[in-house]
């Protein structure tokens, strides 16, 4: 009955009894409503044939209604009131009964069983009527003038919009306003929705009518897949909220990725995948690994990744998948889309299958990818009891065959000690399996071919071995790989396989019982077809130098890659100007030949500039990239955008500790002090704040984890304090060494510290000092010395320079913080100058006792150091440079040559690049044709050319080192030290 009523109320919510409501353009007005009703035997008009529609209704008639309104059974041979004339014989009896048995309607006076049938309604009796009947919910407040009995029905009716608030509640209702709201009762179930169609990939959906007709619905917004939506339309001056489902079976989305173990991610689509694309392992990429193989699930929603033997995950790191060129089933999507894994293993390895393989050996499947060290040793398998004499072939990840004489009949085999990635151990186990004799050669179950390269055969039982494997001709023969009951064969060069049908040949075919056989199976390759992208792009800072990441989508042409000034790939600043400094030429491409990642197969792509990229917003533009594939496809041109604003992977700087007396007997605690190079996270997964991060390690000991009630707490934005709780006697005796392991701690950009492990030594407080990493002289009087500490105060009286034959004092003139340690700039406070090689000079400071400059934890610099300073000055031109041109003579082609000599004050590298100078004379533009050493190691000749007719007497020369040069270092000292273009200018009048 609820669900009837319920129907009935969801579509008839907009109707209002007392208004003056247009129903359509069927019935308008109250008669032809009546009329309509009528017609449907829910209505009867009086015997003189009209309607009474100005009478007062009675409760027989209501009932009558009622039931014929929403479809209630008559209900007859029951008579449930006492009323006079209430007999079989009354026509209003199974009417009353059906209402009554609803729970719709009940007798005026239950005790006495008084139905008064004859009885008038009032409007409040026939709101709580159409309440009960409608299972409108009683409000819990009410604000109307009915009756206290009926103030809930009566408030449902009016939130509802079925009754005017205003109304006389206690005046009788008339048979014009039964027939109102029967009608559009009648018309809100009579037009209803009764079948819908989705299409144009969700946007549109096509709603059939009950009355035959159909309304098309077009979406501001395409329906999400697979999921219930309501979908609002008018329909004959009617709303109507219907609830749609789109449903696709291919899939719209990836839902998830995991990893039970560290071996392994499962990607989870919503939906199907096509095989051939998600069975491609080199469309998923994660940081710094790459899987060997895809597995697509027999339900083809979930991918199984396997990484190589010598890759794992790390436990409990969050790594990025990126999973690229995945096409879902019906191929409408190509899937580009980035999602989260967390491997988290926290179960043994298991025995998943034992199977006699005849009565020469027998195969055991785990459950997981487990060390081949654990299973390669006999010890951990006993058969029947007994230690087994044979030897075990492991296939990675997770079987392995061992074989060993067995008799035919039931054996049970037990297994321990296999250990999985995570160092899980497998409890002891006991499996039974049946041994039967085999007389067969393995038999070819399916075979493919992905590539013009490879194909990929599997059999019905494991393979032993393969003694020649070829195709078309015995010699075009490829290379067999072997792995339990499948054979991999690779065909290389000039022995690929042609683009049609191929037979494939594998002679001696062997299974474990030694029985052998020559098989053959057709393939016709599966042509690649599909173009190389570009999954992501990364940068980080390596060496002092921006190091750009390329990852693509598949492997790609080694010819397309590795070529100097490349110009596939191009570097845009924020501006969209072109980048021409830091190991950029003219046109925006890497001078550095971009390379390979080792391991990667062809995919990842690494381009080092010289020096660092100012921070910012950069784009990276790359096109013209083939991929491997028999016949190539090239990359449609792609643009993204670099930030290098803050991408430095933290680093540990500094790590001390304390350890010292509670002053409660014997206790002490200890309290270590890290210090990284940026600022850390306290929070989410990189917290440098979790316990977890870290374990100790005293005198190379084992590895433990830091003690229950241990605090880390953070100092500063760039140091922690892990204290640990007091110990009878302390942590540490007097001579012991203390090592500290920091794992998966991020800065607050969310970048991961280098290595994601990384282990240092910590060393008493008393006994550190902070020293310098390097002094570096970048002027005849300017030196950078970079501390591998923090100081929060820096005594220019604490340091000097000193030589062979003087010492210089220094003056401070800035400091500023790299990496998290102290960078300082010094210069002489005298007017002497530094050599322009600064042979023999030292970066000194004064005893220990006198040291001033400090770290905010009260750690000084080291006294009494000393530190050779390294050449960083700039070559320039001598201050007697003779600037000398000499005029040659008219060549072949007509043109004039001239030779100009610099000289530098030091010795030089010189690049016989002819864009690295630019010459005038006579205020014409001349052309350079060489540039090349001197007879002289500090001299530059330039040899350049300009019209015949030119002559030097009288002419005006004008020669420049290239303003690129600091980037292209066409002139350099020996040091590597890029001469300064504004100070490589010169001019003479001849």
């Amino acid at each position: 009955m609820k669900k009837i009523l319920s129907v009935a109320l969801s579509t008839a919510m907009a109707f209002s009894m007392f208004a003056s409501v247009a129903f359509g353009d069927t019935a308008v007005t109250p008669q032809q409503q009546f009329d309509a009703l009528k017609a449907k035997g829910i209505f009867n008009g009086y015997p003189d044939g009209s309607a009474g529609l100005d009478k007062e209704m009675t409760r027989a008639e209501f009932a009558k209604v009622i039931t014929k309104l929403l479809g209630l059974k008559e209900i007859t041979g029951q008579l449930s009131y006492t009323d006079k004339n209430y007999t079989a014989k009354n026509w209003a009896v199974p009417y009353i009964e059906a209402v009554t048995a609803a729970g719709i309607m009940e007798g005026k006076n239950v005790e006495k069983k008084i139905f008064d049938f004859n009885g008038k309604v009032t409007v409040a009796e026939m709101a709580t009527i159409l309440t009960r009947a409608l299972d409108l919910e009683i409000p819990a407040e009410t604000d109307n003038s009915a009756p206290a009995w009926a103030k809930g029905y009566v408030q449902a009716a009016i939130n509802a919009g079925l009754v005017d608030a205003k109304a006389n509640f206690s005046a009788n209702a008339s048979r014009e306003l039964l027939v109102g709201a029967a009608y559009s009762i009648d018309q809100a179930q009579s037009i209803k929705v009764t079948s819908y169609e989705v299409s144009e990939a969700g946007k549109v959906v096509t709603f059939k009518i009950s009355d035959g007709e159909s309304v098309k619905v077009t979406l501001d917004k395409a329906l999400e897949a697979n999921k219930e939506t309501e979908v609002k339309f008018t329909y004959k001056d009617k709303a109507f909220t219907e609830k749609v489902t789109y449903v696709v079976t291919a899939a719209q989305k990836v839902v998830s990725a995991t990893a039970n173990n560290l071996k392994q991610v499962v990607v989870t689509f919503d939906g199907d995948v096509d095989a051939d694309s998600a069975e491609l392992e080199s469309n998923y990429t994660i940081d710094g690994f790459k899987f060997k193989s895809a597995t697509l699930s027999s339900d083809k929603k979930t991918v199984t990744l396997l990484l190589p033997a010598e890759q794992t995950l790390t436990s409990q790191k969050t790594y990025k998948l990126n999973v690229s060129n995945v096409k879902n089933s019906d191929k409408s999507k190509v899937f580009k889309e980035t999602v989260q894994v967390t491997p988290v293993d926290t179960t043994l390895p298991e025995v998943s299958e034992v199977k006699g393989l005849g009565t020469k050996a027998f195969k055991v499947v785990f459950s997981e990818p487990v060390k081949a060290s654990s299973v390669n040793t006999t010890s951990n398998f006993r058969i029947d009891g007994k230690a087994i004499s044979g030897y075990v072939n492991f296939t990675y990840p997770s079987v392995a065959v061992i074989t060993t004489d067995l008799s035919v009949g039931k054996h049970t085999l037990t297994v321990n000690g296999v250990e999985d990635y995570a160092g899980y151990k497998l409890l002891q186990k006991e499996v039974e399996f049946e041994v039967v004799e085999d007389t067969t050669a393995p038999e070819v179950v399916s075979a493919k071919a992905t590539n013009l390269n490879k194909v990929e055969i599997e059999f019905n039982e494991s393979v032993k071995s393969v003694s020649k494997a070829y195709h078309t001709s015995s010699g075009k023969t490829g290379t067999v790989t072997v792995e339990d009951n499948k054979v991999t064969v690779n065909f290389e060069n000039d022995n690929k396989l042609s683009l049609g049908e191929n037979t494939i040949t594998l002679e001696g075919v062997t299974d474990y019982s030694n029985n052998s056989a020559t098989r053959t199976s057709k393939v016709t390759p599966v042509i690649d077809t599909t173009r190389p992208e570009v999954a992501s792009v990364t940068a980080e800072v390596y060496n002092n130098n921006h190091v750009i990441t390329v990852e693509f989508s598949k492997a790609v042409e080694a010819a397309d890659v590795l070529k100097t000034a490349n110009a596939n790939f191009t570097l845009k600043n924020e501006k969209g100007e072109l980048v021409t400094t830091r190991g950029f030429t003219a046109a925006g491409h890497p001078v550095n030949t971009p390379k390979f990642v080792d391991g990667t197969g062809n995919k990842r792509v690494q381009i080092t500039t010289i020096g660092e990229l100012a921070q910012g917003k950069y784009t990276l533009e790359i096109s013209g990239i083939r991929d491997i594939a028999a016949i190539p496809n090239t990359m449609l041109p792609y643009s993204t955008t670099v930030d290098v604003s803050d991408i430095a992977k933290p680093k540990v700087n500094d790590a001390w500790f304390v350890q010292e007396s509670t002053g409660n007997g014997s206790l002490q605690d200890l309290d270590i002090y890290v210090t990284f190079s940026k600022e850390m996270a306290v929070s989410g997964n990189g917290s440098a704040i979790d316990p977890n991060k870290y374990n100790y390690q005293i005198n190379n000991g084992p590895l433990l984890p830091l003690p229950n009630n241990t605090e880390v707490t953070q100092v500063n934005a760039q140091q922690v304090r892990i204290t640990l709780p007091a110990k009878e006697n302390g942590y540490l005796g007097t001579n012991d060494t203390l090592n500290l392991r920091i794992a998966n701690v991020a800065d607050t950009k969310d970048n991961y510290i280098a290595g994601n492990v990384v282990s240092t030594p910590v060393v008493a407080k008393a006994a550190r000092t902070i020293g310098v990493e390097s002094a570096k002289a970048v002027a005849d009087n300017k030196i950078d010395v970079q501390f591998n500490g923090y100081l929060s105060s820096v005594s220019a009286s604490d340091f000097a320079i000193t030589t062979t034959s003087a010492t210089y004092g220094l003056k401070l003139s800035s400091v500023e913080t790299k990496d998290g340690n102290t960078l300082a700039h010094f210069e002489i406070s005298s007017n002497d100058k530094l050599a322009a090689v600064p042979t023999n000079a030292n970066f000194t400071s004064v005893a220990a006792a006198n040291i001033q400059s400090v770290s905010p934890n009260g750690i000084k610099v080291a006294g009494s150091l000393s530190q050779a300073l390294t050449d960083g000055i700039a070559p320039k031109l001598a201050e007697n440079n003779n600037f000398s041109v000499v005029e040659g003579a008219v060549q072949a082609n007509g043109k004039k040559q001239y030779t100009a000599t610099l000289t530098f004050n030091e010795d030089l590298n010189v690049a016989n690049n002819t864009t690295g100078f630019l010459a005038r004379i006579g205020g014409s533009e001349a052309t350079v044709t060489k540039v090349e050493a001197g007879t002289n190691p500090n001299e530059v000749v330039v040899t350049f050319e300009a019209d015949g007719t030119t002559q030097l007497a009288g002419s005006y020369v004008e020669l420049y080192l290239n303003s690129t040069n600091a980037t292209n270092k066409f002139v350099t000292d020996k040091s590597g030290n890029a001469a300064d273009p504004s100070n490589v200018s010169v001019q003479r009048q001849y």
